[in-house]
């Protein structure tokens, strides 16, 4: 398990210790229980010799320098595939490889975009060829993961909260198919002992609407009193370009990206028939219980 001091890594181990399978955890931090592995630096001199390996570790973000990015996640992964050649290779991706400047409704496993507005979407595309060059592979593509130990995305929503408001964007009932990282964890152990090839969508059950979401989750963190607020696309769009060529001169990470944008003000359904049919999973429904709980306990 690569990434396993991470959100993803961490919850798909603990599963697969769960049903009793060994698992040996690789991270880039020295903690207990891990061994280290900093993927950017290549193979490993003497990988064990393992039935399969689901690579999870990764840079995650919509801002910063592309060559970490391609470091991480590209090179990262060519190292991967290249110390464990033989093993069944279950290579976590992201549904941001789809194209950004339309809607996704209930959209299956296509191509690639081939262009990005930021350096994580392409680098995760290209990432996926290197794990598709790998003899034995699959590959996950989840969207917006969520669920205890998630530190982006709803902590990330819920911290706009300003002055009783908060503000979002595109509209309240906007649909986006997310994924729980109880649903994302059943389908990598699935896709480790399965001949599934190419790549597999990964979602709940069902999608919700954008403000059904965010509702639930400030009442489950006690902000019931919140206010609701959406700016629309087109101008939050001009807005986050404004806030990105800021960036560039200052250095300082935007609050609102173009990627972001995109991604919650577009509808976000996926096809999930390859991941009922051909890995067995069939996903629950998104559930927001407990989230007052993980997200305080982020601190």
């Amino acid at each position: 398990m690569t990434g396993a001091s991470g959100f993803v890594g961490g919850a798909v181990a603990a599963a697969a210790e769960e049903r009793g399978w060994e698992v040996i955890r690789y991270g880039r931090r020295r903690l207990p229980g891990l061994s280290v592995w900093d993927l950017s630096a290549g193979p490993l001199s003497s990988p064990p010799n393992v039935d399969a390996v689901v690579h999870s570790g990764a840079h995650v973000g919509d801002w910063g320098p592309p060559q970490l990015f391609h470091r991480v996640n590209v090179l990262g992964t060519e190292a991967v595939a290249a110390a464990f050649p033989r093993a069944r290779l279950v290579h976590i991706s992201s549904s941001s490889v789809y194209p950004w400047w339309q809607p996704c409704v209930d959209r299956p496993e296509d191509a690639v975009a081939g262009r990005y507005l930021n350096a994580y979407s392409s680098s995760k595309a290209l990432a996926e060829a290197a794990a598709a060059r790998h003899g034995n592979s699959v590959i996950l593509r989840p969207h917006g993961v969520y669920g205890p130990g998630d530190r982006t995305l709803l902590p990330r929503l819920i911290s706009n909260v300003h002055h009783g408001r908060l503000l979002s964007v595109g509209g309240p009932d906007i649909q986006h198919q997310l994924t729980s990282i109880g649903n994302l964890a059943l389908a990598a152990l699935a896709a480790c002992t399965s001949e599934a090839a190419g790549t597999v969508n990964v979602a709940d059950h069902r999608s919700v609407a954008l403000g059904q979401v965010l509702r639930e989750v400030l009442d489950a963190t006690g902000r019931s009193d919140v206010e609701l607020g959406f700016i629309p696309m087109r101008a939050a769009m001009t807005l986050a370009a404004s806030l990105e060529a800021m960036a560039g001169v200052t250095r300082r990470p935007p609050r609102l990206t173009r990627y972001a944008v995109s991604q919650l003000g577009f509808e976000r359904t996926y096809c999930t028939r390859r991941l009922r049919e051909e890995l067995g999973v069939d996903p629950v429904p998104s559930s927001f219980a407990g989230a007052g709980e993980w997200i305080r306990d982020l601190g």
